[in-house]
């Protein structure tokens, strides 16, 4: 949308609250265009990692690629949209790390392998933030960056859907708002974590995974109380309704 002395007010207010477009603006089809399109996120990359989020842009981007600005702009059409991009990409190989550690019958084990399953997919989510090129800015511009809150959030919703569905699984009478609360606070917690790993460097990783994980598993407990209640609430309500039935044949 352009914006000139023939705008109204109100569409130059609406257009500033929508704020920058961050979707990729046409996907790489052929080989030499792909190879632009990831040369620009390495460089991207590099480039916030030496430079930090308030002095990244794309000229300096373009100008570390010997690229035009015309072949960046084809691509992204701002800043912010290479970051959204690279913010995506992490966060997706973050995620993929979750099913190697929670499983269903991790869950339904001992809290003992529960406490371990989540220190080591902590630990593993810090590795691999560490070992991508830029990983805690990106991560760190994903949290400082207003625009691209939704990157973040979008993405840990996904993920604590998907744990919703594998509580449900293990605890099938426990009450699915708990479930969900649950699920949400512990995908926080975990990338909370993780992040604090980075900005504060004297931090043993050991002693913080190791904390949060027992912070989490503790609350299982409730679960099992909670699930435990359901059925009882359960066998109580079929016994009345067994000896209602029972009175009626009486009748």
């Amino acid at each position: 949308m352009s914006l000139n002395s023939n705008t109204s007010p109100a569409a130059r207010r609406k257009s500033r609250r929508s704020g920058p477009v961050l979707a990729v603006k046409t996907q790489p089809a052929q080989r030499r265009a792909t190879q632009t399109f990831e040369r620009l996120l390495d460089v991207g990359a590099q480039v916030l990692a030496e430079v930090g989020i308030d002095r990244f842009s794309t000229n300096i981007v373009c100008e570390r690629a010997a690229l035009s600005p015309p072949a960046l702009y084809r691509y992204f059409p701002n800043k912010y949209a290479l970051l959204c991009e690279l913010g995506r990409r992490l966060m997706e190989r973050q995620n993929e790390l979750i099913p190697n550690w929670i499983t269903l019958e991790v869950l339904v084990g001992s809290r003992a392998g529960l406490e371990r399953a989540l220190q080591g997919l902590l630990l593993d989510t810090h590795r691999v933030t560490r070992n991508t090129t830029s990983g805690v800015w990106i991560t760190r511009a994903l949290r400082a960056l207003p625009v691209l809150a939704s990157v973040r959030l979008d993405s840990h919703a996904k993920v604590a859907q998907a744990q919703i569905a594998l509580l449900q699984s293990a605890y099938p009478e426990a009450d699915v708002e708990q479930l969900r609360l649950v699920s949400r606070v512990t995908v926080e917690l975990i990338y909370a974590a993780n992040e604090l790993l980075f900005d504060e460097s004297p931090l043993s990783a050991q002693a913080v995974s190791g904390l949060v994980a027992a912070m989490v598993a503790g609350y299982r407990g409730r679960l099992r109380r909670s699930q435990t209640r359901s059925q009882r609430r359960k066998r109580s309500d079929g016994k009345t309704a067994t000896a209602s039935a029972r009175d009626r044949r009486g009748t």
